[in-house]
């Protein structure tokens, strides 16, 4: 007899960071449960997964809905990894002309997100005996940039939230790891948060010979949850050699 597969919960996972992980997570031999807004996305993400001889579900869900957050936590079951990924960017105008709204919504997606799945999981995670929280942030929550303060707020109160949360629960058979990412080139989320414009979303990734991809940071996610249990990697920022911060970019003629 064999083992079952350990679970991995993946949110935002219908694109972008959040899909490959999921992908990755699977190929590492989780069952992987992907969830996002968009139902026909995970679906058909898991069906791939399936036919590729893994272990894939997939549940629509919007994680600022804290009754569907705690709904999807009855059925789940087990888990023994969560992947907090769902969040973005909304706008880059400075604090004088930035949209509460905007601010708001990533405020909801980033944080409060993050809070409501962790706080519904954390008990399957931690009656699991090796649990694991992933907290994808972004280098904007160790950092300062013009135009950037909605999201610089929200991603510097995900990262609190994930320390705090480490600090809380020392002792209790669960790790906090925290994931911050500087330049990936994924194919929505420039276009997100300058609401369509493509030229605006190319411009960030102009002349930058290789930014990030998706696939880099699903490695470094399979990387973390992979280590043996008594290892946390605490927070590992991952950039591309050609950013050296949140304004320093090389950008090739």
């Amino acid at each position: 007899m064999t083992a079952a597969p350990r679970t991995a919960v993946v949110t935002g996972a219908s694109g972008g960071i959040g899909a490959a992980s999921a992908e990755r997570l699977a190929e590492a031999g989780f069952r992987v449960v992907l969830t996002a807004r968009r139902a026909d996305r995970v679906e058909a993400l898991a069906a791939k997964l399936r036919e590729a001889g893994h272990q894939a579900e997939a549940y629509a869900l919007d994680v600022t809905d804290r009754t569907a957050v705690d709904a999807f936590a009855r059925t789940l079951g087990e888990a023994h990894v969560l992947v907090n990924n769902a969040g973005g960017a909304l706008g880059a105008d400075p604090v004088a002309s930035g949209d509460p709204d905007e601010w708001r919504q990533m405020y909801e997606v980033n944080v409060l997100g993050t809070l409501h799945v962790t706080q519904a999981l954390l008990p399957a995670l931690t009656a699991s005996g090796d649990g694991t929280v992933v907290v994808l942030t972004s280098t904007a929550g160790h950092g300062t940039y013009e135009g950037g303060a909605g999201y610089v707020a929200a991603k510097h109160a995900e990262h609190v939230l994930a320390e705090t949360l480490r600090l809380e629960i020392v002792g209790t058979p669960v790790r906090v790891i925290e994931i911050a990412p500087g330049m990936v080139r994924t194919e929505g989320f420039a276009l997100t948060r300058f609401h369509g414009d493509e030229e605006k979303a190319a411009n960030v990734y102009k002349g930058v010979a290789e930014p990030l991809t998706a696939e880099d940071i699903a490695d470094t996610v399979a990387f973390a949850v992979t280590r043996p249990a008594h290892v946390n990697i605490d927070l590992l920022v991952v950039r591309p050699r050609a950013q050296a911060s949140n304004t320093k970019v090389h950008r090739e003629s």
